[in-house]
């Protein structure tokens, strides 16, 4: 089995922000060379957060609003009483997960119909990363 392992620093404009990641992963698959196998996106954050879902704006805008509703931005959670701000940024993180693993299937990401990865910033506006890690033959 071969690996190659490769690092995304993200650093958003915005504290909630979602990227589609999609191209750069199927470059680092590219790059490495595997043909069958599986690849791991995860988020190296508690804060952050990457799922697997369709590329449409108004889906997005949607995803926003629920996770808002779920995970509300409060000054009073429990994790704030230690100087923190960004206590819904980690329950938006248990929400979505922090990490996706796509199959590899001749060289290509095997996806179902319209499925794109996306990173999930919830407290951005300072580098974060993400590990990519292609695993097969």
């Amino acid at each position: 089995m071969n690996f190659h392992t490769e690092y995304l620093t993200f650093n958003t404009e915005n504290k909630r922000q979602y990227i589609n990641i999609t191209r750069t992963v199927e470059e680092i698959l590219a790059k490495s060379g595997i043909r069958e196998g599986m690849i791991l996106v995860s988020a190296m954050h508690i804060t952050a957060g990457v799922w697997v879902n369709d590329a449409e704006d108004g889906l997005l805008g949607d995803i926003d609003e629920w996770l808002e509703q779920l995970a509300p931005f409060n000054l009073d959670y429990r994790h704030h009483r230690t100087g923190e701000t960004n206590g819904d940024a980690h329950l938006k993180n248990l929400l979505v997960h922090h990490q996706v693993i796509v199959p590899v299937t001749d060289g290509k990401l095997d996806f179902g119909p319209w499925q794109e990865i996306y990173y999930a910033e919830f407290d951005g506006k300072r580098n974060k990363r993400v590990i990519v890690k292609v695993m097969g033959e």
